[in-house]
C-alpha cells in the first residue's frame, strides 16, 4: 500500500499485523479521488473507521486543508499515528491533522455539534452491515457543509438503500468492494 498521489506520492503505508482492518486498496483509492477530482483540495474531510489512514492521508497529499480521523481500534491507531509521522518527514505540511480515538457511533454527536462541518466525509467501515448503519445515523448528514459529499466504502454483495435525506450520485464496484457517492439533500 502506498499514496498514489499529491505532495507524498508513492508514500508507502502501513498496516496493522492482526487482520483487524481491511485498507483500501491502491486501486479502489485512485478510483475514489480520480472521481472527486478538484474537490479535494481545500478540503475539510473527515475519515471515519480510520484504520490505517490511507484515505485520509490520500486526502491530505492531494491538498486537503484539514483531516479528521476517526477510530477506537488501538492497534489501527497506533500504526495511523505512524503513517501520519512518515506523511510529516521531510515534507512542508499545511494539512491540519487530527486523531480520535472513540467510539465512532457515540462520536458522530459530538462531531456534529462541534463548529465547522466537512466537505469530504470518506468511511470504510467494516463489510456487512456497518455501511447501512452508518447512513441511518441522524448525526452523520450534519457533518457535512454545503456540496458536501460522503463516499462509503461497502461490499459489492451489500447493496445500500439510501434513506431520507441521502441522494445517491455515483456508486461503482472495484473487485470485493462497492463505492458509493452520496450527498443529503
Amino acid at each position: 500500500m502506498r499514496i498514489i498521489a499529491g505532495i507524498a506520492k508513492g508514500m508507502p503505508l502501513r498496516a496493522p499485523h492482526r487482520g483487524s482492518v481491511r485498507p483500501t486498496s491502491d486501486r479502489v483509492r485512485e478510483a475514489i479521488f480520480s472521481s472527486l477530482g478538484d474537490r479535494v483540495n481545500g478540503a475539510a474531510a473527515l475519515d471515519l473507521y480510520a484504520g490505517t489512514g490511507a484515505l485520509g492521508i490520500e486526502a491530505a497529499s492531494r491538498g486537503a486543508a484539514r483531516v479528521t480521523f476517526v477510530d477506537d481500534s488501538r492497534d489501527a491507531l497506533k500504526v495511523l499515528r505512524q503513517n501520519i509521522d512518515t506523511f510529516r518527514q521531510g515534507r512542508e505540511i499545511t494539512c491540519e491533522l487530527t486523531v480520535i480515538c472513540a467510539n465512532l457511533f457515540a462520536e458522530l454527536g459530538k462531531l456534529a455539534a462541534a463548529p465547522g462541518r466537512y466537505t469530504l466525509v470518506l468511511a470504510d467501515p467494516p463489510y456487512g452491515k456497518t455501511a447501512q448503519a452508518l447512513l441511518e445515523q441522524k448525526e452523520l448528514p450534519l457533518l457535512l457543509a454545503e456540496n458536501g459529499v460522503l463516499v462509503l466504502e461497502s461490499g459489492k454483495r451489500d447493496p445500500l438503500i439510501a434513506p431520507t435525506p441521502w441522494t445517491v450520485l455515483r456508486e461503482a464496484i472495484y473487485g470485493d468492494t462497492r463505492v458509493s457517492t452520496l450527498r443529503a439533500g
